[in-house]
């Protein structure tokens, strides 16, 4: 069964597959039903992400690549209605984004000790305010 998922610089030697993090896990979303993803493709750039392309790829190879990745697949099918806040994500991504500016390269920053740590909250607090 053929399903649609979001790639970016499909391809290319950057090629990355759109997730989220829910919970702890790293989720693709595969979408039985293209128009759904065009819509969240229309979504995601909406919020100045970066626009996917719609790949129609085997289920079967989408969920091996994710289980030998540590990612969790999950399919939306045509006509789902979420129940919770979190199966509303697979409809519609959330508000807030992560930076995704140099995604292709970028290594996590790891403070190097833990009043850098406690520094690096602080600032995270105040931005909130």
């Amino acid at each position: 069964m053929l399903v649609h998922v979001l790639l970016y610089d499909a391809g290319g030697e950057s090629e990355g597959i759109h997730s989220l993090e829910l919970a702890g896990s790293t989720v693709v979303l595969m979408f039985e039903n293209r128009d759904d993803a065009e819509r969240y493709a229309g979504l995601l750039e909406a919020q100045d992400f970066p626009v996917p392309s719609l790949e129609a790829i085997e289920r079967d190879d989408i969920e091996i690549f994710c289980r030998e990745a540590g990612y969790v697949a999950r399919f939306v099918e045509s006509g789902f209605v979420p129940k919770t806040d979190e199966e509303r994500l697979l409809l519609s991504p959330p508000t807030a984004n992560r930076d995704v500016t140099g995604w292709q390269d970028a290594e996590p920053a790891v403070p190097s000790d833990e009043s850098a740590q406690l520094e690096a909250f602080r600032r995270q607090l105040e931005n909130l305010l």
